[in-house]
Parts: C-alpha cells; structure tokens; sequence
C-alpha cells in the first residue's frame, strides 16, 4: 500500500532569501610587508589583496533548508527574490539541493538582497547586508494548502522579516490549528533593539533556536541561563529551547512537570583547520529538525544538530 505521506512536505521554511559573498580576509591581512600594522581595511581607493572571494547562496532560512534537505528531509522554501541575476542563482542553487522552490515569489523592482562576510580566519567575522527583497516575505504568502501540506513550520531570521513582525503570531497560530509543529531562529537584530513583537511569537512556537548574545538580548536576562528560563516561562509546556553555544557545542532546556531539563552537547572532534563559521548556527538547526521529524529524543536531535553545525 502507497504511504499517504510520500509526497508531503516535512519542513516548511519561511524566511529571507539573499546571497552571501565570502570574502576571506587571510591571517596577515592587518598586517604590512615591513611588519608593521596595516590597521586593517583602508579607504582612500587603497587596493588590498585577500586569500579568497566566494560566491554562494545565503540567508539563515535558505541555509536552514538546504541542511535539511540535505539530510534527507523533504523541504519547500517560502520567500522573495528580486528579478534579477542574484534571485535566479538563488533558485537555482535551492532546487539543486532538493529544496522545493515553488513557493519563492519573485518582486519586481526590487533587487535581491545580499550580505558580504569579511571573514578572519579565527570564525569572527564583520557582515555588510543591502536589504533589497530580505525583507519582504509576508504571512500570507502562506496559504492554507501550502500549510496542511506541512508537518513542520520553521521561520528564520525575525528581526530582518519586517514585513513578517506584525502577521507572525497569526502565521504560527495557523501552523498550529492545521496541526504543524513549529520552530523559529530570530538571529541578529542589526538595530539591537530585540523586540519587532518577538515575544507575541514565542508562545507559539515549539523549538526556538538563539545563541547567548540573542537570547540574552531578547529577553534583558543577565545571563543565558535566566533568558533560557525566561523564554520557557512564556513557552507551552514540552517547548524547547535551544542555545547555541559555538565552539562549546548547544544546550537544550524544555520544561517537564515544572521543572526544567536541560541536555548539552559538545562539538565533535573534527581532524582539520577552521574554514569559517558562516551558516553554522543555522546547519545546527537543519539538523535538530531533521532529528525532531524523525522522530528521535531531544538528545539525539541536539547531538545532530552540533554535528551538522559543526
């Protein structure tokens, strides 16, 4: 017998599409040739040498999925790309790693939006982002079909979804009487304000994702403890929190019987230098939701989660 299942989709992202050009700054780049500091980047049409410029797909949505998919889950995008060569390429680049593009609506007018990465080689590094069409993914670029096709919602990148902040609690409202599970990834807020109505969200979500600047940002908590124990105040029981912790792997807290468990995992160890870090945080969510749809306990889903970030 046919599985009535086979052709859902299991993840259902919705987020900010844009591309990310990689440029590696190279150990020595603050550096001269006769020793002394260079003071880094330069203006004044001073043309400075790199290890490396990449081209590839960005956004922590996109990223999200293409994780996903690639652990086998079966995952469609929602978002906007401009009409443009950039937006093209995105789609080009999702449908090439299994991510169902049909639900990508294209805004004419606008270009796609794109973030540089000035990466150093010890993982930190400095992102300059033209908005163009990130911003523009609505709730109702959502429909009912696309939603009870689901088993899961995952929104990325809140806090660069302005035209998501008001709509969002409805979406996931939605997602929820249609009978989905749901997760959610605020990132970075640029403006540091860590509001745009992120804790009318919360409630309704199953799984949010943060790292300790995030989390402790949103909520006004002193420590990443206290904010973990703040979010799950305003969570339904059995909702998880997970905190990245970069290099020292992530930490997922949930509330049973009232009182809160928490699991760790560390990063495995790995033979190698540190490429960079772009898109590891969201890769640890990929695949944590891998893990949850497939049914496994909190621990094993964190514990893949850290290793595909990793």
């Amino acid at each position: 017998m046919a599985d009535a299942h086979a052709d859902m989709t299991e993840l259902l992202v919705v987020g900010e599409l844009c591309v990310d050009l990689i440029v590696g700054l190279g150990a020595d780049f603050e550096g001269r040739s006769d020793g002394q500091r260079g003071g880094g980047i330069r203006f004044g049409q001073h043309e400075q040498l790199v290890d490396s410029t990449t081209l590839t797909m960005g956004s922590s949505s996109a990223i999200t999925a293409c994780g996903a998919a690639a652990a086998g889950v079966r995952t469609s995008m929602v978002g906007v790309v401009g009409a443009d060569e950039f937006g093209e390429y995105l789609v080009r680049e999702l449908g090439a790693r299994g991510v169902d593009t049909r639900a990508v609506r294209v805004a004419r007018g606008v270009p796609t939006g794109a973030s540089t990465h000035l990466t150093r080689p010890d993982g930190d590094r400095a992102i300059l982002t033209s908005m163009g069409s990130i911003g523009l993914t609505r709730a109702d670029d959502v429909d009912d079909d696309t939603l009870k096709s689901a088993r899961h919602l995952h929104v990325g990148s809140f806090f660069l979804q302005r035209a998501l902040w008001a709509d969002a609690p409805t979406l996931f409202g939605r997602a929820r009487a249609a009978g989905l599970t749901t997760s959610f990834d605020g990132n970075f807020d640029p403006s540091e304000q860590w509001d745009r109505g992120i804790l009318k969200v919360i409630p309704h979500v199953d799984v949010f994702f943060g790292n300790e600047q995030e989390l402790t940002g949103i909520t006004g908590a002193a420590t990443s403890d206290s904010a973990v124990e703040q979010l799950l105040d305003i969570m339904q029981a059995g909702s998880v929190v997970v905190c990245k912790l970069g290099a020292d792997g992530a930490l997922a807290a949930r509330r049973v019987n009232k009182r809160t468990e928490r699991v760790v995992a560390a990063t495995p160890d790995i033979a190698g230098p540190l490429v960079d870090t772009v898109g590891a945080g969201d890769s640890l969510a990929a695949g944590f939701l891998a893990g949850l749809l497939d049914g496994r306990a909190i621990d094993g889903c964190l514990a893949l989660g850290v290793a595909c970030g990793t």
